[in-house]
């Protein structure tokens, strides 16, 4: 059983939703949602959509880097 199962809290500032995905803090911050100093990053579903939406150019380079 995971934190998550658990009933972690998402992590972005002013929010206490509950989590439902565990993200890499780094790859959270490199999207530029605020969140605490964790080493990682748990979203409920708004801010795992909006993480999503921020981080899509980030991964269609990183994919046409890396060679498809």
């Amino acid at each position: 059983m995971g934190r998550i199962d658990k009933g972690e809290k998402c992590s972005v500032s002013n929010c206490s939703n509950e989590a439902e995905r565990s993200i890499s803090a780094d790859k959270v911050k490199a999207a530029g949602l605020k969140i605490g100093s964790d080493t990682r990053a748990y979203l409920c579903k708004e801010h795992y959509k909006e993480y999503k939406k921020k981080s899509k150019k980030d991964k269609l380079l990183d994919k046409w880097r890396h060679g498809m």
